[in-house]
């Protein structure tokens, strides 16, 4: 038995790599290929996967793994930050989806139970594919995606807690007994979660630092024991390996744990997509073409729609409001499990399995493709989106735009430092960025400052770029640069543009456009350290200074509440 799932994995593996290349030269998401390698090994094609429980538990410890490392990067920080916005817009999002795509399905036809159950399984999101688009697109600490992560918990706390009521229909200790028991368990889980954060991490932290070995072997104990904690008290593996994971985020050595976990959480993630896609339902569906195409509509064109106007109501730009409503327009795993169990109790037939089943493949592609290439599609919407934006916030700090010396463009941990060096040459300067919380601390700083994205032509032609003489932009997005680069040559040849990139092949473009200089954060430290050695040579006395000196300078950004951006995340 062991020789055949070994022989069952290896031909799954090899396959997903055939169909993986493929959609890399096509120049295709990867999930893509892996969800269509499932769809192939399914019983209706090569119907090569036989050990299914196998390749399941393979499929959870990844998304226990992916959840893990998201939760690395949740610091409490983070959780403050986009904690109102993520629960307004999530639990929004759940109540209109379902509103709207109840009378839908009533005008479509389907019964009332029918319509319940598919409105409210069209609500919610994936939280698995999510986190992996965003995590390849190095977008997890962007803004947008802290916001996204944030509601796609709220999403998943809804849809168990829906699950636990609708399954309290065939159990029999009633609802009201699921409920007191499910609030119990998660209070007990919250407990060990303090009791690790306050009290045992920082005693055993040093402890388990001391070996590389013993680090990974804990960290991995601990997340898929609080992963298995939580299906045990009757969560889903998903919130425990979450839980754990933000434990770890506050200890000194989670960029460590993050970078050694990424490998097997690619390998174990990859059976989970091949895995749902081989449990496509694919049923007679030729009744069904109609609604199965206008589900599909309203999920991708629907629930974006309606993120876009809860955050444009809460004061967030166009082009954020865009990105975090593009992570809502395909339906969850959690769609499928409650479909099912309604099949299970009932209340549903195969056919409407068979009709979510097909809106999630039509909706996880589709959306996975407007994630993938969100930087190329905005620009083409760009104009017609400006409705979703409440003009009076649009505006930021009331300024009038006048000359100025000097533009920059995003103001995080190197804006900082750029800002210093305006102040040190005594010129005039104005500060762009689409973070309300940016701009808020910023005004109460008293510097000038505007609410507005770099990406947005018409926002651009606002400003006096004619006039400036120096633009130095923080932003990692090369489309963005390159459009500020583009509008900025056209009236005014001698300014000097300073932009940032963190590749190779950008950074040329980016000259090709006409930038005066690319900062490569990378490189940049090291040839910063290699002019010490030549600046200093041997004399430990010259580098104890510099030492102290950057000691002080971190001291100050901590302070100011900046950190250093995990590894592959550049936003």
């Amino acid at each position: 038995m062991s020789l055949e799932i070994f022989i069952e994995i290896s031909i799954i593996i090899a396959i997903t790599t055939i169909i993986a290349g493929i959609t890399r030269l096509l120049n295709q998401p990867l999930i893509i290929g892996y969800i269509i390698t499932g769809i192939l090994a399914s019983p209706y094609f090569l119907n090569l996967i036989t050990t299914q429980d196998t390749i399941t538990t393979f499929s959870q410890i990844g998304v226990a793994f992916l959840l893990f490392i998201v939760g690395l990067n949740l610091s409490p920080k983070v959780i403050k930050e986009v904690g109102k916005v993520s629960l307004i817009t999530g639990v929004g999002q759940v109540v209109f989806t379902s509103v709207i795509g109840f009378y839908i399905g009533i005008l479509l036809g389907f019964s009332t139970i029918e319509s319940l159950y598919i409105s409210i399984a069209l609500t919610f999101s994936s939280t698995i594919i999510i986190m992996k688009l965003l995590s390849d697109k190095k977008d997890l600490q962007a803004l947008y995606g802290k916001i996204s992560i944030g509601f796609l918990i709220v999403q998943d706390l809804i849809a168990i807690f829906i699950l636990i009521i609708a399954a309290s229909f065939s159990n029999k200790h009633g609802l009201l007994n699921i409920i007191t028991a499910s609030v119990a368990n998660g209070i007990f889980l919250l407990g060990i979660f303090f009791l690790l954060v306050y009290y045992l991490l920082p005693k055993l932290g040093n402890f388990f630092a001391k070996s590389q070995e013993f680090l990974f072997l804990f960290s991995i104990g601990l997340g898929l024991g609080l992963a298995s904690l939580s299906y045990y008290l009757g969560f889903s593996i998903e919130i425990g390996a979450l839980i754990a994971g933000v434990a770890l985020s506050m200890t000194p050595y989670n960029h460590e744990i993050s970078s050694k976990m990424r490998p097997l959480r690619d390998f174990f993630i990859i059976l989970f997509f091949v895995l749902l896609g081989s449990q496509m339902a694919f049923g007679d569906i030729s009744n069904y073409i109609m609604p199965i195409i206008i589900f599909s509509l309203f999920i991708l064109i629907g629930n974006p729609l309606i993120v876009m106007i809860l955050m444009g109501i809460l004061g967030y730009p166009k082009r954020v409001s865009f990105d975090a409503g593009l992570t809502v327009a395909q339906i969850s795993e959690f769609s499928l499990i409650l479909i099912a169990l309604g099949v299970r109790l009932n209340h549903l037939s195969n056919d409407i399995l068979s009709l979510v089943t097909i809106i999630g493949l039509i909706t996880i592609a589709g959306s996975t493709y407007f994630i993938s290439y969100s930087s190329k599609i905005y620009p083409y919407l760009s104009k017609y989106l400006s409705v979703f934006e409440r003009k009076s916030i649009r505006l930021g700090r009331k300024i009038k735009i006048k000359k100025y010396d000097i533009i920059l463009f995003g103001y995080n941990r190197v804006g900082y430092d750029f800002v210093h060096a305006f102040k040190k040459i005594k010129k005039k300067f104005l500060i762009i960025d689409y973070n309300p919380e940016a701009i808020n601390e910023l005004s109460k700083a008293g510097l000038d400052c505007k609410y507005g994205d770099a990406s947005d032509t018409e926002f651009l032609d606002e400003l006096n770029l004619d006039k400036v003489k120096l633009i130095a932009s923080t932003m990692p997005n090369t489309d963005s640069n390159l459009l500020v680069i583009e509008k900025t040559r056209k009236v005014n040849k001698k300014a000097i543009i300073i932009v940032i990139s963190h590749s190779i092949d950008e950074a040329h473009a980016l000259y090709n456009a006409g930038a005066t200089y690319v900062v490569m954060p990378h490189f940049l430290g090291g040839n910063y350290a290699a002019m010490l050695i030549t600046k200093h040579k041997l004399n430990e006395k010259k580098f104890l200074q510099e030492k102290y000196k950057h000691l002080k300078s971190l001291q100050k950004r901590r302070n100011l509440g900046h950190e250093h951006p995990k590894a592959e995340q550049h936003r």
